[in-house]
């Protein structure tokens, strides 16, 4: 597994992403709730990214306890995704990252993204 290095988005400059080939174990990325994940996938196939959920359960105030379920994102042939930010309570391993595995890694490379914080 790899760990993906997390680049800032400016708010004066913005920000020309470094792209890191997907590792084959899975990639983490350092998550502060304002982090999200670009995956562009080069392949002639669809390839899934899923991120690991590292709460097995919580409790909402209106539902009651809650099993939350691991996020899944497709990639189509020769497409991108962004993963949207996602919550540290429940997203964050013990090491304050988000673990993503795919389900290929061929010509798939990833970069992790900071947003600045909004003033």
């Amino acid at each position: 597994m790899a760990t993906l290095t997390v680049q800032v988005l400016d708010i004066s400059t913005g920000v020309a992403p470094t792209y890191a080939a997907a590792a084959g174990g899975g990639d983490a990325y350092a998550n502060d709730g304002r982090t999200y994940l670009h995956i562009k996938n080069a392949s002639g196939g669809a390839i899934t990214a899923t991120i690991a959920v590292q709460q097995a359960t919580i409790t909402d105030p209106q539902f009651g306890v809650v099993v939350p379920a691991a996020r899944t994102f497709s990639i189509g042939a020769g497409a991108e995704r962004i993963v949207p930010f996602l919550a540290p309570g429940l997203y964050n391993d013990a090491n304050g990252r988000v673990v993503v595995t795919y389900s290929g890694v061929t010509t798939l490379t990833v970069a992790a993204i900071q947003a600045p914080v909004q003033q």
